[in-house]
């Protein structure tokens, strides 16, 4: 087994100590017992991990980094190898069920009983894992520090995390392309569109497992999985087990369209999230298979055989959700598919997501519903349409935009809203598809007659786009008036905030003063730093009666980010221990950096009660010592939040690092009232943003739809000399 020590930049040695670079290059020149760089070069020497360990723990140096981060560094510099990822993702499964005690006695370990220890128990669990059983040892003597990083990931972010990070080491070097993670959100929608009581659920391409877990938390039982990356179907057999501990799950590796684990079964239901854009999917090879019962797929439409493989699947009557981009609703060469798909019965919905809602985050998704037709069945005459991506958000007056990369114009998904919405024209549909009432421009039953034309077009948003008949000249006239009233308020409202008189320069050069760290704050009791532990094992079943809908609601990242209140469902809360609570005056930091809309805020009356999400930090000042204002407009700056981030591809904010300066507290109340009025500014600025949009929709569709006419103005003509 290659072995290859763990190294650690001097950036990487930063963020475990919870210090700047400037001090570790401090600590490289003034302490001779400092470690020698062990690798790289002059320029970006590389340090032993153990060595900076050691001599961190004997400067007392309390290690702040982000579980993830560490774990990320602990495996990152060890050469890829399968049987030692297995061997990882096994000892995962073997945490997780661990009691608090018995991970806290296996953190008391020496490394080699830790590594004696973890090959013991992993032995144990080979055989429930896919694929061959491992030859080679699983761990080597050298694995203390990986294992001792594994365990605190799993014991303070969570089973499924830590399974995160060891699957994206492996899959780094995958030639595996077009596959996406599902987020956990899109998961939840997918299993919510399937009817109720479905037992045994498929998914052909699980990755990590993340629908097959939605669909045991709506009752599925049996959990079937496949997927052509081996530590991709071993990540998804483990988290299974941990989100879904009661169900029957099998999980198997290979291509599920040239070589079926699960060949002859159906199932009652079957999700799927397929590569997109494969062509080298087997089009030559499985040209006369007879899963091709709509026609044989064309060699650039991977995503109609697998619309296809999963419709074999189903018993007679059987449900299917999958994912897809929306190349495959109206890509020519699969016209004809599409065709005998519609013209069979078999589509009964396509749904259009935004962009954003799930990765590739450019593209705005689509989820089509499928159902196996039944001999002898009733006649299918329409197919649901719902554009959610057009679709104006509940509350969209509170929002802002932001995204998960910096410098877009994204707006967050309102993921509650967006399920609400989807749900509500899903289930109107099912239960009268005759008697569906439509909603101009977002959602419309099409009859199948009007969609077998020369194109057989499934793309909702030109399924569903509003005709001049579905407007009222009258009711639009109103809107625009009242919306035209509307801004011109905000306008004035925005100017007021605006108003920036008396902020002055402090001289000729920026001000400077002395900052404590977050976590200093801390220690000496001026401020208390809580967030929410998720929990590996999921929540436990509610008692029967018990009043979910009377949980507080959970107040998420994506809520600091577009200003409004909480939005999170406390369905979605899995924490191992009661989450906190949020009071006014608590200061809000988002626990992910990047996109736009602010990174912090105070919490007000509409915040307080809510619980806390797992994406959000919360610093709860002493008001005797800190201005609540004061310490949000500072800890949300973007040179603070940038400084305390650590990861590459995600930044994570590690909330203990981010600085303060050290002022008396009559100073801090003026700075708070300042960055009080940054934050009135910024939410007028997107009301008025908004209420402009919104008019300015409305008075395009009115001139261009013939429901409203042009001012009539009186212009001088010229006719020329006379």
């Amino acid at each position: 087994m290659p072995e290859t020590t763990a190294h650690v930049t001097a950036a990487e040695i930063s963020r475990i100590a919870g210090v700047t670079r400037a001090t570790v290059s401090n600590w490289r020149r003034r302490h001779d017992d400092f470690p020698a760089p062990s690798g790289g070069t002059d320029t970006s020497p590389l340090y032993d991990l153990g060595a900076v360990r050691t001599w961190l723990g004997s400067r007392g140096h309390t290690q702040v980094a982000d579980p993830r981060e560490e774990l990320r560094t602990a495996v990152r510099f060890q050469a890829s190898d399968p049987d030692r990822t297995t061997g990882r993702i096994g000892f995962v499964l073997t945490l997780a069920r661990s009691s608090p005690d018995q991970a806290a006695a296996l953190a008391d370990l020496a490394d080699a009983e830790l590594v004696a220890r973890a090959a013991e128990e992993v032995a144990e669990l080979l055989t429930s894992l896919p694929g061959p059983t491992p030859a080679s040892p699983l761990f080597s003597a050298s694995d203390g520090p990986t294992l001792r990083a594994l365990l605190r990931c799993v014991r303070e972010v969570g089973g499924p995390a830590a399974l995160a990070v060891l699957a994206e080491r492996e899959l780094e070097d995958s030639a595996a392309t077009g596959v996406y993670g599902t987020p956990e959100p899109l998961a939840q929608l997918v299993a919510e569109l399937l009817p109720a009581g479905v037992a045994r659920v498929l998914d052909p391409a699980c990755g990590s497992g993340a629908l097959l877990a939605a669909a045991a938390g709506r009752g599925a039982i049996t959990l079937l999985g496949q997927d052509s990356v081996p530590v991709q179907a071993q990540r998804a057999a483990v988290g299974l087990s941990l989100a879904a501990p009661r169900a029957e799950g099998t999980v198997r590796i290979g291509d599920s369209l040239r070589a079926d684990a699960f060949g002859g079964l159906t199932a009652d239901a079957v999700v799927c999230n397929p590569p997109y854009g494969d062509r080298d999917w087997g089009h030559d090879q499985l040209a006369y298979d007879p899963r091709w019962a709509y026609g044989v797929p064309g060699r650039a439409e991977s995503e109609l055989a697998w619309v296809q493989h999963c419709l074999a699947h189903l018993v007679p009557g059987g449900w299917a959700v999958l994912i897809l981009p929306p190349a495959p609703a109206s890509r020519p060469s699969g016209r004809r598919v599409r065709a005998e798909l519609v013209r069979s019965g078999a589509v009964r919905g396509v749904l259009a997501l935004p962009a954003g809602a799930a990765p590739p985050l450019h593209v705005g998704l689509q989820l089509w519903v499928l159902q196996r037709p039944e001999p002898g069945g009733p006649e299918r005459k329409s197919v649901l349409f719902v554009d959610t991506a057009g679709a104006p958000a509940p509350g969209a007056g509170d929002q802002t935009t932001g995204s998960p990369r910096t410098g877009s114009s994204r707006t967050p998904i309102d993921w509650a809203g967006l399920t609400a919405r989807t749900l509500a024209h899903w289930e109107a549909f099912t239960a009268d598809p005759d008697g569906f009432a439509a909603e101009p421009g977002t959602a419309r039953a099409v009859p199948v007659v009007d969609l077998l034309d020369e194109l057989v077009d499934l793309t909702p948003a030109r399924q569903v786009r509003i005709s001049r008949t579905d407007v009222d000249p009258v009711e639009l006239s109103t809107r625009t008036e009242t919306g035209r009233r509307e801004l011109t308020e905000a306008a004035r409202s925005l100017l007021d905030a605006a108003d920036l008189t008396g902020w002055t320069a402090p001289g000729g050069s920026a001000r400077e003063w002395r900052t404590a760290t977050a976590s200093d704050l801390a220690r000496g009791g001026a401020l208390t730093l809580l967030r929410t532990v998720p929990d590996a094992k999921g929540p436990e079943p509610e008692p029967d009666g018990a009043a979910s809908a009377t949980a507080a609601p959970v107040l998420t990242g994506a809520d600091i980010a577009r200003g409004t209140g909480p939005t999170g469902d406390p369905a979605e809360l899995r924490s191992a221990a009661p989450a906190p609570v949020i009071a006014v005056g608590d200061v809000l930091v988002r626990a992910i950096a990047g996109g736009t809309g602010p990174m912090a805020r105070v919490a007000d009356e509409g915040d307080a009660g809510a619980l806390l999400g797992p994406q959000v930090h919360l610093l709860r000042p002493d008001p005797a010592r800190l201005d609540s204002w004061f310490l949000a407009g500072f800890v949300g700056s973007a040179e603070n939040v940038a400084g305390a981030s650590t990861g590459s591809t995600v930044l994570h904010v590690a909330p203990g690092r981010l600085r303060v300066p050290l002022l008396p507290l009559d100073e801090q109340r003026r700075y708070g009232e300042a960055f009080r009025h940054v934050h009135e500014l910024r939410a007028r600025a997107r009301q008025a943003a908004r209420l402009a949009e919104e008019t300015a929709a409305l008075l395009t569709g009115g001139l261009t739809g013939g429901a409203l006419l042009p001012t009539r103005t009186t212009a001088s003509v010229d006719t020329g000399p006379a």
